[in-house]
């Protein structure tokens, strides 16, 4: 087992590494930026490290500095969590030539699955459905031309790199297409370093529901049911929940057979996402992998039972699988709103003082922020503030109790998306589960309408 662990990382998920770490006896290392000096991450970690100044290139994004601060801690062993340099196929390759050991999947994993092109290609070969698209990235004008027309539009561009919804442009035109394309190579270049991006058919009212796996070193792998993400705001997620509304035991043993096969073929180990898109009468669809611990992971431990964090660990520590497939049993419902520094209504970002805090609790309700009262959120990095979670015996259960939780979420001194989860929370197509990835786009047109007609 390792004996100490340094977490690349800041905010609500280094807090949440730190706390498994706690429970399994592992010391920890926060590094943190100048800007992260007061943060909760570097509170409660044995030992703290500056790496560097608040812009995330220069201290979360800083390889040698990381790198550096394992080596004077002592570490032997680094968490990245998600985002940052957690799917950097270089920053796992450094690790391993550091002799330390990376919290993560193999450098020969993340290469292969983080470059979206490739694992669409892979994935194809080992049987999983794929929509169709460019079979490489596209170069020039006259291919991205050649290529929506032989696909068709809608389409929808994507970056070969990365994800957080950066890089993605959807395109119903030939009209459309150059610009968009110019558009999305601009700001995967800057969000990645990469500028590639690739094009793919646009499902209009497409589900987003992805399946959790983990796996270690020795050739096992199961799958931990799914999620479902439709709720998003530019391909950004706002709420997940699991189980899906539409997933049967049958549909979910075939696409979760599907996918332990395939992590299985490409040798895969520790934990990962596998995305796919649903079209309206139930065909799943790959999109992309995610080699990482999610934002939305609680959801999954909620409904399971399992502490996932934990797991990456004692995996990367070279421990076997602690579960079977048969010992996954899914428990009623749970459902997460990511509680972002955002005006609700436009989605500006909103940085600044909290001047009043109270986090919501009771039965089955989970928070994990690294906030609190007069803290500061700074302007520098992701918006999200807190992941409130639920759990409920069913979906109903867990929407009222979400709805509870939230009307009693004191969150004052800045913006955040509190009163809009409020609003899809209450609406009756959430409610009935008619949900898509475009839903909220189409809720609040409804709502900017009913506005100008009043």
């Amino acid at each position: 087992m390792f004996k100490k662990i340094l977490v690349a990382n800041r905010g609500e998920i280094a807090l949440r590494i730190i706390l498994s770490c706690k429970e399994l006896g592992i010391k920890t290392v926060a590094v943190f930026s100048e800007a992260d000096r007061h943060a909760l991450h570097v509170r409660f970690a044995d030992e703290a490290i500056c790496i560097g100044p608040a812009k995330s290139s220069d201290s979360y994004l800083n390889i040698p500095s990381v790198i550096s601060a394992a080596e004077v801690s002592d570490a032997d062993a680094i968490h990245p969590g998600y985002g940052f340099l957690s799917e950097s196929a270089y920053f796992a390759e450094v690790c391993e030539s550091s002799r330390v050991k990376f919290v993560g999947p193999s450098s020969e994993s993340i290469r292969l699955m983080g470059n979206k092109v490739r694992a669409r290609r892979e994935m194809d070969r080992l049987g999983l459905p794929v929509l169709p698209g460019s079979s490489d990235a596209i170069h020039t004008e006259k291919e991205a031309v050649a290529s929506a027309e032989a696909i068709g539009y809608p389409v929808i561009i994507k970056a070969v790199a990365g994800g957080g919804g950066r890089g993605m442009r959807v395109v119903h035109s030939r009209g459309e297409l150059l610009t968009a394309l110019k558009t999305a190579q601009a700001e995967a270049a800057s969000a990645f370093a990469v500028p590639h991006c690739y094009i793919e058919k646009f499902i209009e009212r497409a589900r987003h529901v992805e399946f959790q796996i983990m796996a270690d070193e020795y050739g096992n792998v199961i799958h931990l049911g799914e999620r479902e993400c439709s709720i998003q705001r530019r391909h950004q997620k706002l709420i997940e929940e699991s189980p899906s509304v539409i997933m049967s035991s049958e549909l979910r043993e075939a696409i979760g057979s599907s996918v332990v096969r395939a992590m299985t073929d490409i040798g895969y180990w520790n934990v990962g996402t596998l995305e796919f898109l649903v079209d309206e009468r139930k065909n799943f669809y790959f999109m992309e992998m995610n080699t990482r611990i999610q934002v939305e992971h609680p959801v999954t431990e909620l409904v399971t039972g399992i502490d996932l964090v934990r797991d990456q660990i004692l995996i990367a520590a070279g421990e076997k699988l602690p579960h079977r497939q048969n010992d996954i049993h899914f428990r009623g419902h749970a459902l997460e709103c990511r509680i972002n520094a955002e005006d609700p209504v436009t989605h500006k970002p909103s940085p600044g003082k909290i001047t009043s805090w109270h986090a919501p609790g009771g039965p089955g309700v989970r928070i994990d922020t690294a906030a609190y009262a007069e803290y500061v959120i700074p302007p520098y990095y992701d918006s999200l503030i807190a992941k409130l979670i639920v759990h409920g015996f069913d979906r109903d259960e867990a929407i009222r109790r979400m709805d509870r939780a939230l009307d009693m979420f004191v969150l004052e001194g800045v913006k955040t998306t509190i009163p809009l989860h409020r609003q899809i929370l209450r609406n009756a197509e959430f409610r009935n589960g008619k949900i898509y990835t475009k839903f909220l786009d189409h809720l609040q047109d409804n709502r900017a309408r009913a506005v100008e007609m009043a």
